[in-house]
C-alpha cells in the first residue's frame, strides 16, 4: 500500500506543475498581448494628436489667409482689364469681416464674400469703386479701372 500512495502523488505533482507552468505561460502571453494592444493604442493616439495639431495649424493659416479678424478688402480687380465696347468683364473682389459691400457705378447686387465676381459691360473706360463697411461703420474702398476700346 505504501507503494501505491507514492505512485498516486507523482501524477498529482505532475499535474500541479503542468497547471502552474500553463498558468505562467498564459499570464506571460496575456501580458504580451496586452502590452502590444496598449502600445499600438498609444501610438495611434500620438498619430491622432499630431494630425489634429496639423489640422489646427492649417485651419489657422487658412483663417489668416482669408483676413483673420481684420476688416479689409483683400482684393479687387477687373478681368480682363481691357475690353471692347459691349463685351463683358468680371469685377472680382474679396473682403474679410465686412457687413456690407457696394459697387459704384452699380452693375448688379453685391454682398460680402471671400471670393466673388460680378459681370459688367461698360460702354466707355470706367473706374469702379468697391466700398466695404464693417459692423461698426468703418469703411474701406478700392478701385479697378476697365479700359474700353
Amino acid at each position: 500500500m505504501a507503494h501505491s500512495a507514492e505512485h498516486d502523488s507523482k501524477p498529482r505533482i505532475g499535474a500541479r506543475l503542468y497547471l502552474i507552468g500553463s498558468s505562467v505561460v498564459f499570464v506571460l502571453v496575456l501580458g504580451y498581448v496586452g502590452w502590444t494592444f496598449f502600445s499600438r493604442w498609444k501610438g495611434n493616439r500620438a498619430i491622432e494628436r499630431r494630425a489634429a495639431e496639423e489640422k489646427r495649424a492649417q485651419s489657422q493659416q487658412t483663417f489668416e489667409g482669408m483676413g483673420g479678424n481684420r476688416f479689409d478688402i483683400l482684393g479687387f480687380y477687373a478681368n480682363p482689364g481691357v475690353t471692347n465696347r459691349g463685351d463683358s468683364v468680371d469685377l472680382c473682389y474679396s473682403v474679410s469681416n465686412a457687413k456690407s459691400v457696394t459697387l459704384q457705378p452699380q452693375s448688379s447686387a453685391v454682398w460680402p464674400s471671400y471670393e466673388r465676381c460680378v459681370s459688367v459691360s461698360p460702354t466707355k473706360t470706367t473706374t469702379y469703386t468697391l466700398t466695404a463697411t464693417d459692423a461698426v461703420g468703418h469703411t474701406k474702398s478700392a478701385t479697378a479701372i476697365v479700359e474700353v476700346h
